[in-house]
């Protein structure tokens, strides 16, 4: 028939030709003898169910067609499919579950293409499921929610097969789990409610059954590589079979019930805990402990505090260690010196040590900064014998530094150890006792020439001033710099003496000009020089008056040298002295006796001056004048000559004086500082609020303080009670707890 003058097709004609087409459909699902739709009879079915949907009313049965579909699927599942699942069970219920899903998509490809017309015009207007939906919502209200606990179960059983070590058939669970999936049609609730929540149940018991044996057999370590083990297998088993949105989540089941339950158990363990590994090294193991319990919410806290411990009892023992050293060795200066030496480069060591862990294991977290921060802020300022943390960096740098230093080091290492001492120094509260003591030694070397490289100087105050900032350092930078300009004007006298022949110091003389700010204090005094140094000194103030109207020189005796020749009986010998000792010698090319009175009456010195140089010169190893009485000790009724048998094998022999404690005047100096900087600081405070109650005013003064020193809140109080005297603050009135500032 052609199409133009059609005639009506009645409902049940129509369908009959439309039910042959899905029987040859369902005999070809069924894996039955049937030859493929040729496109003819493809043509066929899709134009039937057009003229059925577009004859005039009340022929138009698009309505009837529609229910006719559903109906279709209805029929082919009650009859066939749901029987061939029912009498299958475990994996051979879910391979029939699969191909069913399978041909029941294809079925719904097909019909929904047989049914076309009706998706494109009478479902659209009236705002019907779709028939690839309907198609899929019948297998889902008739398959699906018969089936699913049973295939959930069967799905876990055998999950847990392969967690036993069973081998299973991943590609079969994949599908099944794709059926869990695509059934929500484009929601995930099916796969969620349906499957997930009892597999994360069944996980969290499964682990929990293991966990609780492997707790009390396996120690810390083995523990760790099987919970490591489990949770790579576990994330597999996503990758494999699992969806990804499972990972997260499943992940965490296993964490929870393997470690987070029993962290404390496990990183105390008696002989393998986190203690053990610290101790022994266990490298590895810690990096493990880090990556397993950086996962679990505060995993990372409990380790953090067993390594702070740790660090701080190991810390602790190395001062303990120098103690005892120097306890047994108190008769030996020497030695005390040596043991502190050690024990700075032990700390260092301790150091390099745990600070590698942190870097390695811990993956440079921040805990773990903190944690050995802590750890070695408590041990580092509780100094050794009677010497604080910041004097034994001080004479450490000292030795490093120093020309003839006990260590014997190539420029790299000193750089390198330099470095260390400086990260030491942020442990240290007192960084202005160490910045004294430092100042201190610094001088030493340079005066007297004993530092052994200007670089390396230089490289230190760099690395302190980025530590420590800028006013840390600008004093010694001053100092080290006052040095060169020193020898530059060294040689600019000798010129201008080379210039001027009509004058003549008559001895050599070499000065050195400092400024006054930088360097530490020195006690100045009037010695009465003998003649010869006299002209010496009024030869170079007069070049100095050529370069500069402006400054006044201070002569500092007390660190000057001499080379004098002294002219024994046997031969004659150099004697390298303090301007002082040589002073005090001259006086004997005039008299041969002179009483301890005369002596302190011609050099104009202070008793105490006057005691240590004559004991460095008769009582000591070299006795170039001789005593009487003669005792070890020097009284003001001794009378002293000069010793012509004296004799030395060498030709040249420097006489040292007794050494002064200087460690008393540091500390004194640096407590001055301090009460000047909490002054400044309550001030500035003050200036800027104005009113402020005593509690704020004290913790706002620490804060500003604190990179320097450890304000005494004792001493803060100290020093607002003085500048209420002082008129800078006032107390008020109604609440003596409360301040006011004084412009």
């Amino acid at each position: 028939m052609t199409m133009n003058q059609r005639n009506t097709i009645d409902l049940d004609q129509g369908w009959d030709f439309m039910q042959n087409g899905i029987t040859k459909l369902k005999r070809i699902l069924e894996g039955q003898p049937e030859p493929q739709f040729s496109s003819e009879d493809y043509m066929m079915l899709y134009t039937t169910i057009y003229n059925m949907c577009t004859q005039k009313p009340p022929h138009d049965y698009s309505q009837q067609l529609y229910d006719k579909y559903r109906e279709a699927f209805e029929e082919y599942i009650t009859s066939t499919v749901l029987p061939s699942l029912r009498e299958k069970h475990d994996e051979f219920m879910l391979r029939e579950l699969v191909k069913r899903w399978l041909n029941h998509k294809i079925m719904v490809r097909w019909l929904s293409r047989f049914f076309y017309y009706l998706d494109r015009y009478f479902i659209a207007r009236r705002s019907l499921p779709a028939l690839k939906e309907v198609g899929l919502t019948c297998f889902r209200d008739l398959v699906y929610q018969e089936l699913n606990v049973k295939v959930r179960d069967a799905v876990i059983s055998l999950i847990n097969q392969e967690r036993e070590g069973e081998h299973i058939d991943r590609a079969l669970l994949k599908n099944i789990l794709d059926i869990f999936v695509e059934i929500g049609m484009g929601q995930m609730d099916c796969y969620d409610k349906d499957f997930e929540e009892a597999m994360l149940n069944d996980t969290a018991a499964y682990y929990s059954r293991k966990a609780s044996n492997w707790i009390l057999e396996d120690s810390c370590p083995d523990y760790m590589l099987k919970a490591e083990e489990c949770l790579k297998r576990e994330k597999d088993r996503v990758a494999h079979y699992l969806h990804s949105s499972s990972e997260t989540k499943l992940l965490e089941k296993v964490q929870h019930e393997l470690l987070t339950v029993y962290v404390t158990q496990l990183l105390e363990k008696e002989h393998s805990g986190c203690h053990a590994l610290l101790r022994d090294d266990k490298v590895e193991d810690l990096s493990r402990m880090y990556r397993l319990f950086s996962k679990i919410p505060r995993g990372l806290e409990p380790v953090a505090n067993i390594f702070k411990q740790h660090v701080t009892t190991e810390g602790t023992a190395l001062v303990k260690q120098a103690e005892d050293a120097a306890s047994t060795k108190k008769a030996e200066k020497r030695d005390v010196g040596i043991q502190e030496q050690v024990f700075v480069r032990n700390v260092i060591e301790l150091h390099d040590k745990f600070m590698a862990y942190v870097n390695d294991c811990f993956l440079n977290h921040t805990l773990f900064h903190k944690a050995l921060k802590e750890a070695f802020e408590i041990f580092c300022n509780k100094g050794v014998a009677g010497s604080s943390s910041a004097e034994l960096l001080a004479t450490f740098c000292d030795n490093i530094l120093k020309k003839g230093g006990r260590e014997r080091l190539s420029d790299e290492a000193i750089e390198e150890t330099l470095e260390k001492v400086v990260k030491l120094l942020a442990y240290i509260s007192d960084k202005d006792l160490f910045a004294e003591f430092y100042r201190k030694k610094l001088a030493r070397r340079l005066l007297f020439d004993k530092s052994a490289n200007d670089e390396h100087e230089r490289s230190i105050l760099t690395k302190l001033k980025q530590q420590c900032g800028a006013q840390f350092t600008s004093k010694k930078e001053g100092m080290v710099t006052d040095l060169t300009l020193a020898k530059e004007n060294q040689a600019s006298f000798e010129e201008y003496l080379g210039n001027n022949p009509n004058v003549n110091p008559g001895i050599d003389l070499t000065v050195t000009v400092l400024t006054t700010g930088f360097w530490p204090s020195y006690k100045t005094f009037d010695l009465n020089l003998p003649s010869e140094m006299v002209k010496c000194v009024e030869v170079f103030r007069e070049f100095y008056q050529t370069k500069t109207k402006h400054r006044k020189l201070t002569f500092i005796y007390s660190l000057g040298t001499c080379h004098i020749n002294g002219k024994f009986d046997a031969k004659t010998i150099e004697l390298i002295v303090t301007t002082s000792q040589a002073a005090a010698l001259m006086l004997f090319n005039a008299s041969d006796r002179l009483s301890y009175q005369e002596i302190v009456t011609q050099l104009n010195l202070s008793s105490d001056d006057v005691v240590r140089m004559l004991h460095s010169l008769s009582c000591a190893k070299y006795k170039i004048l001789n005593k009487e009485p003669n005792t070890k000790t020097i009284s003001p009724t001794d009378v002293f000559e000069f010793n012509s048998k004296f004799t030395d094998k060498m030709r040249r022999i420097k006489i040292p004086l007794p050494p002064v404690d200087e460690k008393k005047k540091v500390i004194e100096d640096v407590d001055k500082d301090r009460r000047y900087a909490i002054d400044a600081s309550i001030v500035r405070i003050m200036k800027s609020r104005k009113v402020l109650g005593y509690q704020q005013l004290v913790a706002e003064c620490v804060e500003q303080l604190i990179r320097m020193f450890k304000p005494d809140v004792k001493v803060i109080k100290k020093r607002i009670e003085d500048l209420i005297t002082r008129d800078y603050l006032e107390r008020d009135k109604d609440n003596p707890n409360l301040f006011k500032y004084l412009a």
